[in-house]
């Protein structure tokens, strides 16, 4: 079962294969399944995501959000995981 903690990689890798940037909706479409089959994530997912978004940035592996047009999360260059 899933984990709040697993949600910084679950969107390094949807980043990934979206070609480094991508919405929080194109992460939900990447990881549905998953968040469907997680229990209590599956309520708490969109704050979960916003939150794990937030560390990463924090962590220096995404851009600012005011590099960066408003809902779209891209990777730092070179940067890739926590």
């Amino acid at each position: 079962m899933a984990h709040r903690n697993d949600l910084p990689d679950w969107i390094v890798e949807a980043l990934q294969s979206l070609g480094g940037a991508g919405t929080i909706v194109e992460v939900w479409d990447r990881h549905e399944d998953d968040l469907r089959e997680s229990g209590d994530l599956f309520y708490t997912w969109q704050y979960d995501l916003r939150w794990a978004g937030l560390k990463l940035r924090k962590a220096d592996v995404l851009l600012p959000a005011s590099d960066e047009e408003r809902g779209v999360w891209r990777l730092r260059e070179g940067r890739s995981a926590l």
